[in-house]
């Protein structure tokens, strides 16, 4: 597991469709924002310093774990690791892939691009904390608006963040790897 920050960047996974990217490469370019095509699911999305980015490499086939229960586990451990610090309730929606305020659906606080390849997993998550959220207003985000996506700090949860930082990441590290077989 490795947690980090980027520069401001957007990434489009392999099933990134143009019309979501809404400013030209030109104009990424003039705003210091680099555009990066990876092999990992999904459209969109937007990375920028204050986020909580999660990349997950676990060897399936080696933890006799199908993809669908690392899937399950992920959702999980964030669902429990943010309850537990920020006391947020998320949920899922089957329809589009990512974490959502459970007391407003709409809002995307955590978005997820996952690739497996041999059995072995890369990428994984971001959570919007202490971004301002400016990267997602040049793109669709996985598809949808960038007015529907959240951050603790919009939330008025980023109080102390560098101490909650380090407090969900051993809450979701210790929760993910509870799960694993």
């Amino acid at each position: 597991m490795l947690f980090l920050e980027h520069s401001p960047c957007l990434t489009g996974g392999i099933g990134a469709k143009a019309e979501n990217l809404l400013v030209s490469p030109e104009v990424l370019s003039s705003l210091g924002v680099d555009l990066v095509t990876l092999h990992r699911g999904g459209d969109f999305t937007a990375h920028e310093p204050g986020q909580i980015v999660g990349y997950l490499q676990i060897d399936l086939k080696k933890r006799n774990l199908s993809l669908g229960d690392f899937l399950r586990n992920l959702n999980q451990s964030l669902v429990i690791a943010v309850r537990e610090t920020w006391g947020l309730a998320m949920e899922e929606n089957p329809k589009a892939p990512g974490l959502y305020l459970g007391e407003e659906p709409k809002r995307k606080l955590i978005s997820e691009g996952i690739y497996a390849k041999s059995y072995f997993t890369s990428f994984g998550f971001a959570l919007n904390a202490v971004n301002d959220l400016k990267t997602f207003g040049l793109i669709n985000p996985c598809g949808a608006k960038s007015e529907d996506m959240t951050s603790l700090l919009r939330l008025g949860k980023a109080e102390d963040f560098p101490k909650k930082r380090t407090q969900f990441v051993l809450n979701f590290a210790n929760t993910f790897l509870d799960l694993l077989p």
